[in-house]
């Protein structure tokens, strides 16, 4: 069976949490999009994790975990994560790279850089990992597959076309120092060495374990919001964050996908750029901030402050909807405890119309929050394993929001542990 763990908004959801408990009773976990742009933080008995290309379930013995061909691949990144965790006291992890999957070249982190500059006040608020120029080239067919690292003669020749192309943008558009295509092609052979025990022709092994009845978990990165065709463009990330992209960027078919779990946050954040209606400010924030994640918001890869807001009834179920959830998983619920009251944002109003409909960027900029409150639970909630047990207006805390999205919430995680959740 291949179940899907995504997220419903801006990324930051806990997914890496939710993968780490599922893949107790799983045999693969794939990362099937994005790079090292965006990290999951896990917590378990060998310590804290943030993972950033490496699948949540690395940390059992019997799992397999997968690098999907959709994956932006930077190898030295990936070699050195799987060495921290070896550092860390974990057992060496089963992994399988895809020979199909694109290499995140260096120069794809300098044209990053480089172009946030550029734009200015007018950036996107990239994490500068490169992953934007890795895309542009993978579709631009200028991308370089792991699979041509093997054969040298045709890598020296794309190197040098390669080189020719990305140097006149380097002088003339960012005024720097262009690529030299011998230190280049030296680098890809090291790549190569780094690469060559994990290689493998993931789709047919996939294939195979489908058929061997094997439980698949596809782990996806960022959330709904950051999609590039269905959430706030041009503020996105470069690949779709969305379930139905998983079976391409694992190589699989698309009705393999049976579950579909949607991690939603129990409020909202968001790191970046873009279009934020239930955003808050000042001490407000800067309260829910501190208190919020396990250690507080802020990016598992840049360590910037995220952006805060109160729970988006119609973002989050805009996210679900486009996921095509199945279930959801509700998260850090846990942190809002010391609240006398919620504010829930259940629809927006645009040019003096509410609407619970999610609109298109353009519109979206007009939008302000129309607000519901809710009365708080003025209690800590961690160490509750029982629904039941739940206070009463914490229970109606989740309730409503599971009545706004339209999707049963069938867990609910009140700490940051592995154990610490709720089922429905």
């Amino acid at each position: 069976m291949v179940r899907a763990i995504v997220g419903a908004n801006w990324g930051d959801e806990g997914k890496g949490k939710i993968t780490d408990m599922l893949a107790e009773q799983s045999d693969i976990i794939i990362r099937f999009q994005g790079g090292s742009n965006a990290g999951h933080t896990i917590i378990n008995n060998y310590g804290r994790f943030a993972l950033h290309l490496l699948p949540s379930g690395v940390f059992y013995n019997h799992t397999t975990s997968i690098i999907g061909n959709g994956v932006a691949l930077n190898i030295p990144y990936l070699i050195k994560e799987i060495k921290s965790l070896e550092d860390q006291g974990v057992p060496t992890p089963k992994i399988l790279v895809s020979d199909r999957a694109q290499i995140l070249m260096p120069y794809h982190v300098d044209f990053d850089v480089y172009e946030e500059e550029r734009l200015g006040k007018n950036s996107y608020g990239s994490t500068k990992s490169g992953i934007a120029p890795f895309y542009s080239d993978k579709y631009a067919k200028k991308g370089f597959q792991v699979s041509e690292l093997f054969d040298e003669e045709s890598l020296k020749e794309k190197v040098i076309a390669t080189c020719e192309y990305k140097n006149v943008l380097l002088e003339h558009l960012y005024h720097k120092d262009p690529i030299d295509p011998d230190e280049l092609y030296k680098t890809l052979l090291s790549y190569r060495d780094m690469i060559r025990p994990y290689v493998c022709d993931v789709s047919a092994f996939l294939y195979e374990a489908i058929k061997a009845g094997k439980n698949i978990l596809l782990e996806g990165q960022l959330g709904s919001m950051k999609d590039p065709d269905h959430g706030i463009y041009p503020m996105v990330t470069s690949s779709s964050t969305l379930a139905a992209y998983g079976a391409i960027g694992a190589g699989i078919a698309p009705y393999e996908i049976k579950q579909i779990t949607t991690v939603v946050k129990a409020y909202s954040s968001a790191v970046g750029a873009g279009e934020f209606v239930s955003e808050i400010f000042g001490d407000e924030a800067e309260e829910l901030r501190r208190r919020g994640g396990d250690k507080g918001e802020y990016g598992a890869t840049t360590g910037r402050p995220r952006r805060v807001g109160w729970f988006d009834a119609v973002a989050s179920r805009y996210g679900c909807r486009i996921q095509g959830a199945t279930e959801v998983a509700l998260t850090v619920l846990d942190c809002l405890g010391y609240l006398k009251e919620i504010p829930i944002c259940v629809g927006y109003e645009i040019d003096g119309v509410v609407t619970k409909d999610f609109p298109t960027t353009v519109q979206l900029k007009k939008a302000k929050p129309v607000w519901k409150i809710m009365p708080g639970w003025e209690c800590d909630i961690r160490g509750i394993r029982k629904y039941e047990e739940l206070p009463e207006n914490c229970r109606k805390y989740i309730e409503t929001i599971e009545a706004e999205l339209g999707v049963p919430i069938t867990m609910v995680s009140n700490g940051p542990g592995r154990t610490e959740i709720i089922y429905r």
